[in-house]
């Protein structure tokens, strides 16, 4: 029996399959550690418990197959019917009993790893749109999930760290973050710096910026809103007595 690979053959694209993989695998057993009972219980997102975080990281693979099927068929199939349609999927999933809403998150998965297995090579590069309008190419349904399995593995609040996610991810995650900042002008007087590298994001023009430091984990942990552990904030040398909270960017 002949067995089954991704059709693309770019080095690049295979190995963000993996790290989207990985993020998976990753999201999956920290679900599974939860006992059904505790899926009642918060997330680290405001007025979301657990549930409707497993449904929202389920309903999205299936949203992101569609854009697959998109870009294999050439037929338009948006990733959801409408914001509203989206939320009320996933008001829904968090009403399903435990066993189908892990049914949901692992079925979820496996269809859309199937979509990106059997995806042409040549068909990575049509035009898909995302719920927020950005016309991409298909390719970007990687980082689309990565992003969203290894955050929200964070935001089950069962022990994962964003120490957990691989640097590249976490670098990733950041230019996209400050470039969301940039885009929206919130920026301003704003700059990153990651300690032990090169890495630095914001407004590098400004005089006297505040300045937010600390290891690439803790640095994102900051600026996705999800707290201000091991990082710094000073203002011409001097530390300020409040870390700010980082501008929004979703």
């Amino acid at each position: 029996m002949v067995a089954r690979h991704d059709q693309t053959t770019d080095p690049r694209l295979q190995e963000q399959l993996l790290q989207a993989r990985r993020g998976t695998a990753f999201f999956a057993r920290k679900l599974n550690e939860l006992a059904d009972a505790e899926l009642d219980g918060g997330s680290l997102l405001p007025g979301w418990t657990r549930r409707h975080l497993v449904a929202h990281v389920g309903y999205n693979a299936r949203a992101i197959a569609r854009l697959i099927e998109w870009a294999a068929t050439g037929v338009e199939t948006p990733m959801y019917p409408s914001p509203e349609a989206r939320n009320h999927e996933i008001s829904f999933g968090a009403t399903l009993s435990p066993i189908a809403l892990r049914h949901l998150f692992d079925h979820s998965a496996v269809h859309l790893n199937v979509e990106w297995r059997d995806l042409p090579a040549d068909a990575w590069h049509h035009k898909v749109k995302t719920a927020q309008g950005r016309i991409v190419p298909a390719e970007e349904t990687v980082w689309m999930r990565t992003r969203e399995v290894w955050m929200h593995a964070v935001d089950l609040d069962n022990g994962a760290t964003f120490s957990d996610i691989p640097a590249p991810v976490l670098e990733r995650l950041l230019e996209d973050i400050t470039g969301a900042w940039k885009t929206r002008g919130t920026d301003a007087g704003l700059l990153v710096k990651v300690t032990g590298t090169e890495l630095t994001f914001g407004d590098t023009s400004a005089a006297n910026p505040t300045v937010i430091s600390g290891p690439l984990p803790a640095v994102v942990e900051w600026a996705t809103g999800r707290g201000t552990h091991a990082v710094t904030a000073t203002r011409n040398g001097a530390p300020l007595d409040e870390t700010p909270t980082a501008p929004k960017w979703i």
